[in-house]
């Protein structure tokens, strides 16, 4: 578990370095952001406190958060030395950076000193994993799956998640990316676990619960993406879903960064990620669609969204636009 609330760190980058960690972070856990440091010529602003390290104590912050992922997640030597203060004065750390935290000198020698946490949530240092079973396990599991990479599948969880939790449902947000894990506090970040590995970090992940508690698992990727359908298998038979819910954002004809390869379609897509789960649970049934709307106006993203219930035969909203209500309701009736 990671110590909360966060300080997000932002160094000194520019607005070309993705900020999606610190944005996923502030939007869903807002109360657990204590505000955020920057290092001088830093052009980007969360529009939160600026604080420095000692002040970021005294408000009550327990670690800092490395707020960016930059192109190979790489962490700037420059850095180093801030960081470092940053363990001085009391704060653990965590990164989502595929450079762990521990391979720095300075950062290891000074946590180990102060007792101080690295995080590296994107490498697994939890209990040692085991192989899938595959076993029925009790609880209710639904499992966002998508047409893509970066659709929404984080988003939709955990709005279904928080929708539920409004209902009085017992109800977990399970993380599986890196930034999840940094929302949640917990989870595995899958894509960094080794391949035969994969299904049973998820059942870890997702044990066995109430008759009645519904895991709501955050989704990565999708098992027809020619990159990473391997990670999003693992995921699927571990998760051993009962209902999905289809994510996907409107207007997106190709996969990310591939403009030669069209977008499967939204039936071609259900239909790979319904006969992933049937082999660990025949039963699973596809409960929504999910469609991120955010670039339309309203009348464009309502048209999106038709669109999708008529090609699926499936309720269809946009959770962050409309709420989860809708979602919701459709896991809830697949029992």
């Amino acid at each position: 578990m990671i110590a909360l609330p966060y300080l997000v760190f932002l160094g000194d980058a520019d607005r070309e370095v993705g900020v999606k960690t610190a944005q996923g972070v502030l939007y869903w856990r807002p109360d657990q952001v204590a505000g955020q440091f920057r290092l001088p010529g830093c052009e980007l602003d969360l529009g939160i406190p600026d604080m420095d390290f000692d002040a970021a104590v005294a408000a009550g912050a327990r670690t800092v958060l490395i707020g960016i992922a930059n192109r190979g997640g790489i962490m700037p030597e420059r850095w180093i030395e801030p960081l470092r203060q940053a363990l001085e004065a009391g704060l653990d750390i965590a990164s989502g950076l595929h450079q762990r935290l521990s391979s720095f000198p300075a950062l290891k020698e000074t946590a180990d000193r102060l007792g101080r946490q690295l995080h590296d949530v994107r490498h697994w240092s939890g209990p040692p994993l085991k192989l899938g079973t595959g076993e029925k396990r009790a609880g209710q599991r639904v499992l966002m799956v998508g047409t893509d990479c970066n659709i929404g599948k984080k988003y939709a969880a955990l709005a279904v998640a928080q929708e539920m939790c409004a209902r009085g449902i017992k109800s977990t947000f399970r993380a599986t990316g890196q930034t999840g894990v940094l929302i949640a506090g917990a989870g595995v970040a899958i894509d960094a676990v080794p391949a035969d590995f994969v299904s049973g970090a998820v059942e870890m992940l997702c044990p066995a619960n109430d008759p009645g508690h519904w895991d709501v698992i955050e989704g990565q990727a999708s098992v027809l993406h020619p990159f990473f359908g391997q990670v999003t298998l693992g995921l699927v038979l571990g998760a051993q879903p009962d209902a999905l819910v289809l994510c996907h954002e409107a207007g997106r004809a190709h996969i990310r960064g591939m403009p030669n390869r069209p977008l499967p379609s939204l039936t071609a897509t259900l239909e790979a990620h319904l006969a992933a789960a049937r082999i660990n649970n025949p039963a699973v049934r596809a409960a929504a669609v999910s469609v991120n709307t955010g670039g339309l106006t309203p009348e464009a993203a309502e048209a999106a969204l038709e669109a999708a219930r008529a090609e699926t035969g499936l309720p269809a909203t946009d959770p962050i636009r409309h709420g989860a209500g809708v979602l919701a309701d459709a896991i809830l009736a697949r029992r």
